[in-house]
């Protein structure tokens, strides 16, 4: 049977370290679930200032010739590792020279989906070095952004995902990609309405938690009729956003959230909650911009 594989690629950010292939795995695999092609991209960037090799300063030249060479190599490597396990897969490289960041959010124009990897920076770090790159793609691309943990993670069966709702439409973006993704893995979905106390309080809790409920079936209403093969749980559940979702998704395929905006790079604005699951959460996270947005 032919493998016919048409659309937007999966667009994966190549790690130099042959030994992180946690992302481009999960790439490869979402590229043969959804048969498209997977475009696995890996970005140098300009050398740094005050450069200086143990053997001397060689030309610009030089240093641009030997950078390419091992990207190439590193590429090589990479594409092989997807057609070993996904021969069907069509699969391609880009070497290009820039910031990830802003090669990747060139890539997410025409992309289906981003996939990272990811090792858990702190929030400091994460938000502040020049390496930064998640946090800026997120705020600006037009297509969902995975990001996948280097460190081992355990699923649990039958396997499930998770997604966070908030009645916005951002969330509800969210919650059609997560209905997506368990279908085509045959998981369970758990849909889940955080409600937080406001610093001041409210007259009456329960009607509080019920008008979330009232939100979260308008939210998942009719889409079980477009996927009936997935099997749904919803429910509010009371806590902090980023510890209930973060705990609530420790062994599952994978965490969905919405986002909320795009500013500058230096400037931003995400989703607290989506920047939270992003350093707590052990598996990955997919974020996904309101079509709107897109």
């Amino acid at each position: 049977m032919t493998h016919r594989q048409e659309g937007n690629p999966i667009v994966a950010g190549v790690d130099p370290d042959p030994g992180q292939r946690m992302a481009l795995a999960w790439a490869a695999d979402e590229a043969d679930r959804r048969r498209l092609p997977l475009l696995l991209v890996l970005a140098q960037n300009v050398p740094t200032p005050g450069y200086r090799p143990v053997d001397g300063r060689p030309s610009w030249e030089e240093w641009n010739q030997t950078l390419h060479a091992t990207g190439d190599a590193v590429l090589r490597e990479a594409v092989g590792f997807v057609e070993s396990r996904h021969p069907r897969v069509r699969v391609s490289g880009m070497l290009a020279e820039g910031h990830p960041a802003w090669v990747l959010r060139e890539q997410a124009q025409n992309a289906t989906a981003i996939v990272l990897g990811s090792w858990h920076l702190g929030a400091l770090q994460e938000l502040f070095t020049s390496a930064a790159v998640t946090l800026p793609l997120i705020a600006h691309a037009p297509c969902p952004v995975v990001v996948v943990p280097e460190s081992e993670h355990i699923t649990q069966q039958p396997p499930y995902f998770v997604v966070g709702v908030d009645g916005s439409p951002r969330s509800a973006a969210a919650v059609d990609f997560a209905f997506e993704e368990a279908a085509l893995r045959g998981a369970v979905l758990r849909a889940l309405y955080v409600w937080h106390a406001p610093p001041l309080g409210v007259l009456d809790e329960d009607a509080a938690v019920q008008d979330c409920r009232r939100l979260l079936s308008e939210t998942v209403a009719g889409r079980t009729t477009a996927h009936p093969e997935v099997e749904l749980h919803h429910e509010v559940v009371r806590g902090h956003p980023v510890q209930i979702l973060a705990k609530a998704s420790e062994h599952a395929l994978g965490l969905v959230v919405g986002t909320r905006g795009r500013g500058g790079f230096t400037g931003m604005v995400l989703g607290s909650v989506s920047q939270g699951v992003l350093h707590h959460a052990h598996c990955p996270v997919i974020t996904v911009p309101h079509t709107h947005d897109r």
